[in-house]
Parts: C-alpha cells; sequence; structure tokens
C-alpha cells in the first residue's frame, strides 16, 4: 500500500520521501507535515533549486514569514524543514540546520466539547427562561441560534447578523454575506435542523412580524448582540455540571470548533479521505483556502479520538510536538 499522499518533483524527493515512510514507520501519523513538504517540494522547483543540499541560502528563503501567515504557521513551516535536514544530515549529507524561531504568538487551544458535555449543554439551553416575562422569546432563540453555531459551524458574528431572506427554509441554506474577508458563502444545514428552523420562524413571525432579523434583538429592529450572546453562553455553561472542570471554560466560538473536530472524526471513521474533504470544508466555515483549514486541524488533532482507536500503535499516533522556541 502506498503511504505517500503527494507526488515530489524537486531534487529532494528522494529525501522528503523518505523521512515521510520513516516517521509513519515509526508510528506517526506524519499526513499534516507531507502536506507542508509538497509545498517545500514545490518551491523548490520555482526556485530551481537543482543540488540535493538544503543550503542557508534555501533556508533563509524558506523561512520568510508570508504576508498572509501567522508566525505559528510560519514556525511550522521551519520545524518540518528542520525534521528535513535532520534527516538528511542522518544520511550523511550535510545539511544546514534552521535554529532561529521567531516567538509563537499565544494561541488559546478551544475546549473541544465531549459527547455528555453538549448533551449537557443542549438540556440547559432547552430549559432556559430569562426573568424578565418580555424577554422570553429569546428562550426560543437561543434555541436555535446556539444550534446553528454546533450545527453548522458558524461564527459568533456571523449568526447573530443574520437576515430572514438569508436564511431559506425551503431548501435548508444560509447565505453568509460579507464575513470575515468580505466574503460570501452558502452554508448547507441538516433536514432535521431545517425543520426546526422553520417552526421557529412561524413563531417569530408572529412575535416580530416587522423585524428584518431571523434573530431580533431586545429592539427588534436590531439583530441580537454578539455581547449578550456570548454573556449568555457562560452562563448557561456555567449552569451544566461540567462548569469549572475544563481546562479551559468553553466559549461560543467552541461549538465552532467541536463542530469540525466531529465531521473530521466522522470521516475518519468511515474511512473518507481528508485530502478530498478538506476543500469542500474549507469554503463551508469560511476560511480562504484548504491551507487554512489544516493549520487550524493541525492546532486540533490531539482531540481526535477516533486516530487513536484506528491506529495500531495508540502511544505514537499523535505526530511529535513541534519545539518553535529552540
Amino acid at each position: 500500500m502506498n503511504q505517500l499522499r503527494y507526488h515530489y518533483k524537486s531534487v529532494f524527493a528522494t529525501y522528503i520521501e523518505g523521512l515521510i515512510l520513516q516517521k509513519k514507520a515509526d508510528g506517526f501519523i506524519y499526513d499534516y507535515e507531507a502536506y507542508i513538504l509538497s509545498y517545500f517540494d514545490r518551491f523548490c522547483l520555482e526556485n530551481g533549486y537543482n543540488e540535493p543540499i538544503i543550503t542557508r541560502d534555501i533556508t533563509m528563503k524558506w523561512v520568510i514569514q508570508r504576508e498572509t501567515e501567522g508566525i505559528n504557521y510560519r514556525n511550522q513551516r521551519v520545524s518540518i524543514l528542520r525534521q528535513l535536514s535532520q534527516y538528511m544530515n542522518s544520511m550523511g549529507i550535510n545539511s544546514y540546520i534552521p535554529r532561529c524561531f521567531m516567538p509563537s504568538e499565544v494561541i488559546a487551544v478551544p475546549h473541544i466539547l465531549e459527547r455528555n458535555e453538549l448533551a449537557a449543554l443542549f438540556a440547559i439551553i432547552d430549559t432556559y427562561l430569562p426573568s424578565t416575562p418580555h424577554w422570553h422569546r429569546f428562550s426560543m432563540e437561543y434555541q436555535i441560534l446556539f444550534r446553528m453555531y454546533y450545527c453548522c459551524g458558524m461564527r459568533l458574528a456571523e449568526g447573530c447578523g443574520l437576515k430572514k431572506k438569508d436564511v431559506d427554509l425551503e431548501n435548508g441554506i444560509i447565505t453568509v454575506r460579507q464575513s470575515k474577508g468580505n466574503k460570501d458563502r452558502l452554508v448547507y444545514m441538516t433536514d432535521d435542523f431545517t425543520l426546526l428552523c422553520r417552526k421557529y420562524s412561524r413563531k417569530m413571525e408572529n412575535m416580530c412580524p416587522d423585524s428584518v432579523w431571523f434573530f431580533p434583538g431586545l429592539n427588534p429592529q436590531m439583530h441580537i448582540q454578539k455581547t449578550s450572546v456570548d454573556k449568555t453562553f457562560r452562563q448557561l455553561w456555567g449552569m451544566t455540571p461540567y462548569a469549572g472542570k475544563c481546562d479551559k471554560e468553553p466559549t461560543v466560538q467552541a461549538l465552532r470548533h467541536t463542530f469540525v473536530v466531529n465531521r473530521l472524526n466522522q470521516w475518519m471513521a468511515e474511512g473518507i479521505s481528508l485530502d478530498a474533504m478538506m476543500p469542500y470544508l474549507s469554503r463551508y466555515l469560511g476560511h480562504n483556502d484548504p491551507e487554512e483549514t489544516m493549520y487550524y486541524y493541525h492546532q486540533v488533532r490531539d482531540a481526535f479520538r477516533v486516530i487513536r482507536q484506528k491506529d495500531r500503535i495508540s502511544e505514537k499516533v499523535i505526530p511529535e510536538v513541534m519545539s518553535y522556541e529552540e
């Protein structure tokens, strides 16, 4: 069985393939690294490098931080090249090993909600009733809005700012307009969630008939506010038996992250190729390209229970921790 996902063509192809096969033989998944190495392979072709030695000049050009990437992603590229250089040095090829890393941005790894945590959270959401009678309709809004974040992987602002005209309840399609990066996209809903939205919409037409918003705020002429949604989420999470017991308390954004992890888990469990599905997931989430989604996957992959279950060498399936501060 061919363990290589990408076809390498540069002068370093043999060494890249050897490194990948060695890592996989040691029990590492190494797919993300293989993906980055395909970019390095293309980089070498485009720059006409024809001598199979990683020089300082090659390294310094590769490590330049691009305008479209963060420091952490840049450091990952450097670390993966460092592994390739170390591999080549182990074979007697005197290659330059990069040692300088830019300080990493502090990125808080989101809490991925487990199945029991999700069940407890939505049980609280479904019984929530504001103390002020004038606000009772928000109990219904939150039931749908929080499910939209989890079921559709939407961003906080995208859900709050939805207009009625952008929710196609007949076909189950949400049009997200001018979101992050000023991009529009279509978000498809499942049949059962579409049915819930239809029931919700009929009730809201009686309560706020003149509002243009799918989730109207206290003033129906304005949409529900992000600060209110975030505050309410924290309040509801605090009512679950898991509050205060997580390494990092979840936020609304954690529902989007959990959607992504659960979707990837499902595909992996079903044997569906992540390479084939990543472009679709990337567009669905509103990312610029699959590379951005792959970066997100790299950040949360230690939450992938399916990888642990499916890999024979359970203690080695999580790729090595890359040092960005050496």
